[in-house]
């Protein structure tokens, strides 16, 4: 059989020289248009909700490692970064997940039902069933996730609905997983070895994600009487610095942050590596959203530990400190093919 006009060598650059935004500018080709731009995609009317629909994976060697991630920790790790998907998108309601398990031959059935275990712990906080999935021999092991759930379409958070003067907010701080994976790796990157305390909070922070349906329900709760519903936002899987670039390019203003705006986490001295763990250790999957600034005010007195961190400009261009327009420290978020 031949399909299309394959040929033998297929040529281009290849995906660590592309990265992963230029991929996915690419892949655009073979979609309806605006069908990539979100952390999920939309789907039929549910009565008066529709379906969100968000794909992830998590595999050996990329994500996850033995020395970093016990098996109930890839399973609940998994899970909780496809329902951040769904909380960036508004939803408030999970359905559940599909689970599609990779796995050498070899691999101990004790392995796997505790990485199941972990998603089933998962679901019974935050909703949703396990509706199915599918399993095959890999040679490493990986979870491929789908997560399913429903939204208001009145009521979705969208990247490009930012609007020149919006103000910046995070549901929480930044930087900690990114450091709980450095010291779980034996890494040192901090000028002053953490407290057993702050070694535990960075390591629950890497192991543990927290989907952020909580501050979902607080972006309801806060809205001001008669404000329109318009939320711009993503969450913060792959950097506070990529998603700042995300929702910056979709809505066409520029992220502009308040001097000493970074959340970093509380407890910690300030340290020029931690700064750049907020920025690009991703991971964190917390909310990062532009909002009208009555609103950002109102929300961030709603929900603990949320907080304005900046605002949107009239133009575009890339994340910038906003009283002097310099640029944020060197990075670049997490890249997937490098």
């Amino acid at each position: 059989m031949v399909l299309g006009n394959c040929s033998p060598m297929a040529e281009g650059p290849s995906l660590a020289e592309l990265g992963e935004m230029a991929l996915l500018e690419r892949l655009k080709a073979f979609a309806p248009a605006k069908q990539f731009t979100d952390d999920g995609a939309l789907l039929g009317a549910e009565g008066p909700l529709r379906r969100v629909i968000s794909s992830d994976a998590l595999v050996e060697g990329v994500h996850f490692s033995e020395a970093t991630t016990p098996a109930w920790a890839v399973g609940w790790r998994a899970g909780a970064a496809n329902l951040s998907d769904l909380a960036a998108m508004g939803c408030r309601q999970v359905d559940g997940l599909t689970v599609a398990l990779g796995a050498p031959g070899a691999t101990s059935l004790g392995w796997v039902e505790q990485a199941y275990g972990g998603m089933a712990e998962l679901l019974q906080r935050f909703g949703g069933v396990l509706l199915g999935g599918d399993c095959s021999r890999a040679p490493v092991r990986l979870l491929a996730i789908t997560a399913l759930g429903l939204v208001d379409p009145g009521a979705l958070i969208q990247r490009g609905a930012g609007q020149a003067g919006d103000r910046l907010v995070v549901s929480g701080a930044h930087g900690l997983s990114g450091l709980g994976l450095a010291l779980l790796q034996g890494e040192q990157p901090l000028g002053q070895a953490p407290s057993p305390e702050q070694w535990a909070r960075a390591v629950e922070a890497h192991q543990r994600p927290q989907p952020r349906f909580d501050a979902v329900e607080a972006l309801h709760r806060s809205r001001p009487a008669g404000q329109p519903w318009r939320v711009a936002g993503t969450d913060s899987s792959d950097g506070l610095r990529r998603s700042l670039t995300l929702i910056s390019e979709a809505s066409g203003c520029q992220a502009q942050l308040d001097q000493g705006g970074l959340p970093l986490p509380s407890g910690f001295g300030a340290d020029p590596a931690l700064e750049l763990l907020c920025l690009d250790g991703g991971e964190d999957f917390e909310l990062v959203l532009a909002l009208d600034p009555a609103w950002a005010e109102a929300f961030v007195a709603q929900l603990p530990g949320a907080r304005c961190i900046g605002w949107l400009g009239t133009a575009p261009g890339p994340p910038c400190w906003g009283p002097t327009k310099k640029p944020l420290p060197g990075g670049r978020g997490y890249e997937h093919f490098n």
